[in-house]
């Protein structure tokens, strides 16, 4: 293992979770938007982003490498694979004087639950402070290594 894996991992983390803080912010910001992007001719609301973390280096030769003893075989940390569209139907809400309302008078709303995003936002806040905590750390240690070197 590397001297600088340990905080190369919590950097990793700390740039997904980033983004993940950001697509929430996103996914938040845009609530009530029912006219996000144009459908086979037709509006259609804004839905829901999802981001998918993945482990930047998973193979199971890697693993066997560094079970072996072989340095840096597991690069470790986590990478984003994609941002996908949450599938979840659009809510409908029955408001005939909407602008955006269709012929029965209901509106279809974005599939976002704001209560869903700020569990998400404390979950991803809360790893991104642990890995803030994870990387001082990191660093505590390499400077106490270079003051008994010295």
């Amino acid at each position: 293992m590397s001297l600088f894996q340990s905080l190369n991992i919590s950097a990793s983390a700390l740039t997904a979770q980033r983004l993940r803080m950001d697509v929430i912010a996103s996914n938040i910001a845009n609530v009530d938007t029912t006219r996000a992007r144009l459908v086979n001719g037709e509006w259609e609301p804004y839905r829901r982003k999802m981001v998918i973390i993945e482990p930047q280096s998973g193979s199971f030769s890697g693993y066997l490498q560094a079970a072996l003893g072989r340095a840096d075989a597991v690069d470790g940390g986590v990478r984003v694979r994609e941002i996908v569209d949450d599938p979840a139907p659009f809510k409908l809400v029955y408001d005939p004087n909407h602008p955006d309302a269709g012929a029965d008078g209901y509106v279809r709303l974005p599939n976002v639950d704001p209560l869903k995003e700020m569990v998400d936002l404390i979950g991803a806040t809360r790893s991104y402070e642990a890995n803030v905590t994870v990387l001082n750390a990191s660093k505590g240690m390499l400077m106490k290594a270079l003051e008994i070197g010295k």
